[in-house]
């Protein structure tokens, strides 16, 4: 059975999902491609259906008279220069999609039991001081300087970070791909972040392919948006410049709270070079050099040019630096989906509440051994 299919929609979905018609015609499957774009030939419904998954398009779209206008469900604060950007990718969008159905279920779970609103989840405005909301923070999270200074390394700084968010009500998921999908690598340079907002079950999402300097201050950003109680989609980094007022005083809040200025005056040494200096005031605080530089700007020891130059030095010689591999998939799952919400989803599904399926589902995995071996490292028990 042949399928008419309108070129526009071929060339959209080629494009939405970044391959182009000469990379999928040298498949043997789409050698006729081109000839579908220039309505010569007509391609088979199992064709299409294979074109479908290849090009992560929904199959349905295929039918459509015109190509759908697609954008994240979510305001999207990203920006290049002052323009917005626009065609996000399947792999963002169905990360988005996976995300809002855990907040949803995490959220009715709150409610069957009793929890209460969290009361930090939209407590200030643009117009609080981003210093005294970083303080506040810090305080909700129990997220101490002095504590972070005896951390060996950044990363496990982070996950100590994480571990703070959680305890106190917030979702911090931190995936490099597209649920358990490792065919389907996140793109850093597409999106860092993305917190949404929800009293009762307050969502932050991390892109785990950036740098572990890049997710501190991702983590610390998005927080802000949660104290704010805007739900937004970024991809800030220590340095940038944003044009939107709500991403310019999340980014003051995070970099105060990461390194606080009045603790950075009395660390800071002004009589040593500047590479072993960023060395010393990283190990101090925990972050990455990134934002040791931001804030060497901010308390005014760096001219802009200067931090613009040492910057792209040090993004550089960070990305070089091998992220590492996998792990023990019982111990990167609960950090994929967040510990808090995998346990309540396994006791959920341990007690009937919810369905093994719908739990199999939001986890990301399909058999029944994988779900008792999570549940056992998670220390629940069955």
């Amino acid at each position: 059975m042949r399928v008419e299919v309108k070129s526009d929609l071929i060339l959209w979905a080629c494009d939405r999902s970044g391959r182009s018609i000469d990379s999928l015609a040298q498949q043997q499957t789409f050698r006729k491609l081109p000839s579908w774009v220039s309505g010569e030939a007509r391609p088979t419904l199992r064709q299409l259906e294979n074109f479908a998954k290849v090009t992560r398009t929904p199959f349905g779209y295929f039918f459509l008279h015109q190509p759908p206008k697609e954008s994240v469900p979510i305001p999207d604060l990203r920006t290049i220069g002052n323009e917005h950007i626009g065609h996000p990718s399947p792999d963002l969008l169905d990360t988005m999609y996976i995300c809002q159905q855990r907040q949803e279920w995490y959220q009715d779970f709150a409610r069957s039991m009793g929890e209460k609103p969290l009361p930090f989840v939209g407590s200030v405005t643009l117009e609080s001081n981003p210093v005294d909301v970083s303080r506040s923070i810090r305080e909700v999270l129990g997220f101490d300087v002095e504590e972070r200074r005896s951390i060996p390394t950044w990363t496990e700084a982070l996950r100590r970070f994480i571990s703070q968010a959680d305890s106190i009500g917030i979702m911090v998921m931190l995936s490099g791909i597209v649920g358990s999908n490792t065919h389907r690598p996140l793109n850093p340079n597409e999106f860092r972040g993305f917190a949404l907002v929800n009293p009762l079950a307050p969502l932050v999402f991390i892109n785990g392919k950036d740098t572990k300097a890049a997710q501190m201050f991702t983590l610390a950003h998005e927080l802000a948006h949660i104290w704010i109680g805007q739900t937004a989609l970024s991809d800030v980094g220590p340095i940038t410049i944003p044009s939107n007022n709500i991403e310019v005083w999340c980014n003051q809040v995070a970099a105060e709270l990461l390194v606080p200025l009045d603790v950075l005056h009395d660390t800071y040494r002004g009589d040593i070079p500047l590479r072993e200096e960023l060395n010393h005031l990283a190990r101090r605080f925990k972050v990455s050099t990134l934002v040791i530089l931001r804030r060497l700007h901010d308390a005014g020891k760096l001219t802009r040019e200067e931090l613009w130059r040492a910057y792209e030095q040090e993004l550089q010689r960070l990305k070089s630096i091998s992220r590492g591999s996998g792990g023990n998939f019982y111990l990167t799952l609960p950090a994929r989906v967040s510990k808090r919400f995998a346990r309540a989803l396994v006791i959920s599904t341990l007690e009937g509440q919810t369905l093994h399926r719908d739990a199999f589902r939001l986890l990301g995995f399909s058999k029944l051994a994988t779900f008792h071996e999570l549940s056992r490292q998670l220390e629940v028990a069955i």
